[in-house]
């Protein structure tokens, strides 16, 4: 009987192990299939994480992240998650700062003058990897754009958000002041002939204003079709020393002083906020800002405003304008999957319904110009014809190495020295003595920029 209980209990032993080796196999398979099926489809599910840090404030800021919620709501596979870093100069500079770490984002938005920086930095992987590798066709972008951003026949970056200056008039006071509100002054003598003829219809009314700020400079230069620097422009070989004449930097501060001493120059230094306030509220009737400040001019002004090509002396032939701006690169040491996403998402930004939202949200220029036959572009030209034109000024420009524009790693620091020279002859400084010392240390500054790579 013991015999038989003790069979019993062995063979009950016997089943309840068999079961349990069964269930563990089931589960073991389970876990198999969902190692390479299960797992894959979470996996598949769970998004590919994509950090970009932009430089966008305001209503840039509020159109750009309209554009990356539309985008994570468009697809399953890339969730992009937008982080304001500040400045272009707070970005670039908190960006060499983790660089090579794991806080690196997977791409940023750098303006143009960073190029050379970025580069420079070693943690970037140029854009030209992936549009070889998919075939990309980037002939398709904005010619002028473009080439800026072609180095060497080589992409480094995506253009994104590009603009040009433009010059902004007060329709009502050209009126006013007997002068054609339909044909502004296209050079530097026209803007102080129409300057005069303002200040004398209106004492209370400054004729033009010119923010102390190094691009609006560069812009000056390239639309006469002098260099900024040597080497032309530094697309041939490394800097050494400026590449401007004399006679071309000097028209541009004689320029100033002209009507600084006829009293018809409105000075607000290098406070471009404070300038776009004195045009709205009537103090000045014509200045210089970027193109993206466009759809913010004219729906805040209490008058009709125009705008216009940028000037150049009438001895010259206008040659255009440098596209300004940022383009977005692409952080290297991560992994390749976050890489292509990011990629995925930079070519999603291209697209002409995209670009077409970004140009009549902000005023910068659509990359794609097929964004320029959308619908909501259409419309806004409409309304808005102003728009237009600062395409037109882009569109109309003489490819040339003055207008693709400088590119070297001291140009922030060479705007600086530029803007100091500006507010010297603002506030009454010797435009000779002005002028070189702008030279001197342009040249200082690039032969120690040269010297810290050891060139």
């Amino acid at each position: 009987m013991k015999k038989m209980w003790l069979a019993l209990m062995l063979l009950f032993f016997a089943l309840i192990a068999v079961g349990c080796n069964s269930n563990d196999a089931d589960a073991s398979e389970g876990e198999e299939t969902s190692n390479g099926s299960s797992e894959e489809v979470d996996s598949s599910e769970e998004k590919q994480t994509v950090t970009f840090w932009h430089a966008m404030g305001g209503a840039a800021q509020e159109a750009l992240n309209k554009i990356v919620d539309d985008y994570n709501q468009s697809q399953d596979k890339i969730q992009v998650n937008a982080e304001y870093q500040g400045t272009y100069d707070e970005a670039l500079t908190k960006f060499h700062t983790v660089a090579g770490t794991d806080s690196a984002p997977t791409m940023i938005q750098v303006f143009e003058i960073g190029t050379m920086s970025m580069i420079n930095s070693g943690h970037i992987e140029p854009i030209q990897n992936y549009v070889d590798k998919d075939d990309y066709d980037m002939t398709g972008l904005e010619e002028n754009i473009i080439n800026y951003y072609k180095i060497e026949d080589k992409f480094y970056s995506m253009p994104f958000n590009s603009s040009t200056p433009v010059m902004y008039y007060n329709k009502d006071a050209f009126e006013a002041a007997g002068l054609d509100p339909e044909n502004p002054p296209a050079t530097f003598e026209e803007i102080e002939d129409a300057s005069r003829k303002i200040a004398e219809s209106n004492p209370e009314m400054k004729g033009f204003a010119l923010q102390a700020y190094g691009w609006l400079f560069e812009q000056l230069l390239a639309n006469q079709g002098a260099l900024l620097m040597n080497k032309d422009n530094g697309r041939s070989d490394t800097p050494t020393e400026i590449g401007f004449t004399e006679e071309q930097g000097k028209s541009i501060f004689n320029w100033v002083k002209n009507m600084i001493d006829e009293e018809t120059f409105a000075n607000y230094g290098t406070n471009g906020d404070n300038m776009v306030s004195g045009f709205l509220a009537e103090d000045v009737a014509m200045f210089m800002q970027s193109s993206a400040s466009a759809r913010d001019v004219i729906d805040n002004a209490p008058f009709e405003v125009g705008v216009a090509f940028i000037p150049h002396p009438e001895s010259t032939e206008r040659e255009g304008v440098v596209i300004g701006g940022a383009s977005l690169w692409m952080v290297d040491g991560k992994e390749q999957a976050e890489k292509d996403a990011a990629w995925g998402f930079m070519k999603y930004l291209q697209t002409p319904k995209v670009q077409a939202e970004w140009h009549v949200g902000t005023g910068y220029f659509a990359i794609n110009p097929a964004a320029y036959e959308e619908q909501v572009v259409l419309d806004a030209y409409k309304e808005m014809p102003q728009l237009q034109v600062t395409v037109e000024q882009l569109q109309s420009t003489k490819s040339s190495f003055a207008t693709q524009g400088a590119i070297m790693d001291m140009i922030p620091e060479g705007r600086r020295i530029v803007e100091t020279a500006l507010e010297t002859v603002y506030n009454g400084g010797d435009v000779d003595e002005a002028y070189q010392n702008t030279v001197e240390q342009l040249n200082q500054a690039i032969k120690n920029a040269n010297a810290a790579r050891g060139e």
